[in-house]
């Protein structure tokens, strides 16, 4: 079988790695002890990245007309490709991270949702947090007034309500005030005026009989005289 033949299978794995991947490292492991290779991949594979080292050789027929082509110059020495197609930033993270408790272990570049960086430019971005962690954060921010809010109702409560009432009393104080609106409203003071109202004449008014027989006697005294 032909070296060609060998060779299409591992370029063809190695397209298929990097096909819609958010990011891609390149890492140099030279140097890296068993235990913390070991160590490494466990780390990369918790995190949901794909760690493999391959032929300087089989990246770079697999890079070929792709945009991981500018990956092609830093291909020298032995390399380890890191690969997410999840989270843009894990990879740089964790290798950068790990980088600095295993010195030996040298990130050479990288390619991040298309754009291409160098060495100090996936070690920036190894800065940015996590899309968990970012959330963290917001969720955080978003708690932090209902919890404050919710702590001054508490020491409200606790503390009988504004001006250290407690809630009887502050019942007892509203009930009060209403009965003496309720009070003043419903029954007013007597107007002047009707206090100084005369009490009615007991004297008896003379009937209309006893009218009529004055009249009739007027009479008869005045035909006398004439």
């Amino acid at each position: 079988m032909a070296k060609v033949e060998l060779k299409q299978p591992v370029i063809e794995e190695i397209s298929a790695q990097v096909k819609d991947a958010q990011s891609v490292v390149l890492v140099d492991y030279r140097g890296l002890t068993v235990e913390q290779d070991t160590r490494l991949r466990r780390q990369l594979r918790e995190a949901g990245i794909t760690y493999k080292v391959y032929k300087n050789t089989m990246m770079t027929f697999a890079f070929k007309g792709t945009a991981y082509e500018a990956l092609t110059p830093f291909l020298e020495g032995p390399s380890a490709i890191a690969i997410s197609k999840e989270d843009a930033t894990s990879p740089a993270r964790v290798l950068c991270k790990f980088a600095k408790e295993a010195p030996k272990l040298e990130v050479k570049c990288g390619i991040v949702e298309g754009v291409a960086y160098d060495a100090a430019g996936v070690a920036e971005i190894a800065k940015i947090p996590s899309r968990e962690e970012l959330i963290s954060k917001l969720l955080g921010s978003l708690k932090s007034p209902i919890a404050n809010f919710a702590r001054v109702l508490n020491q409200i409560a606790e503390q009988g309500g504004p001006g250290e009432c407690t809630p009887a009393e502050t019942t007892a104080e509203a009930e009060a005030s209403v009965s003496d609106v309720t009070a003043e409203t419903v029954i007013p003071e007597a107007a002047p005026e009707a206090a100084a109202v005369p009490e009615a004449s007991t004297a008896a008014e003379p009937s209309a009989e006893a009218v009529a027989e004055e009249t009739a006697e007027a009479a008869t005294e005045q035909t006398k005289d004439k």
